[in-house]
């Protein structure tokens, strides 16, 4: 119903952090954040308005219509929202530490190879 709401709103944060702390975000690449964010909302709310779940008319979102299917909603936007949040920002921190760890370990395999080229 309204999952992407939640990836929505830190998207929107980080996106506004970006613009407000060039030299921070540079240094821990928000940018990419914010790439699998909002390329997540746009995905998910496609997905939404093709299943007739959010529609160009208030109140834009189908459970808002019926007032019994708001407490299903915002459990949705609490639980899968969150979870696919989660989700996104550990494959950010993946990301983060392949870049960072990733020369060193080319640089080991170059020392050990030029190691083992000089003891033959």
């Amino acid at each position: 119903m309204a999952c992407f709401l939640m990836p929505m709103g830190i998207a929107i944060i980080t996106t506004i952090l970006q613009g407000a702390k060039r030299d921070l975000t540079k240094s821990i690449k928000i940018n990419i954040l914010n790439a699998l964010l909002w390329g997540g909302v746009i995905l998910l709310a496609l997905e939404h308005i093709w299943h007739g779940e959010v529609v160009p008319w208030p109140p834009f979102l189908t459970a808002m219509a019926n007032p019994a299917d708001i407490p299903i909603m915002l459990y949705e936007i609490a639980t899968i929202g969150t979870g696919m949040t989660l989700a996104t920002t550990a494959i950010w921190g993946a990301i983060l530490a392949i870049n960072h760890y990733m020369p060193k370990i080319t640089a080991l395999k170059l020392a050990e190879g030029k190691l083992a080229a000089i003891k033959s």
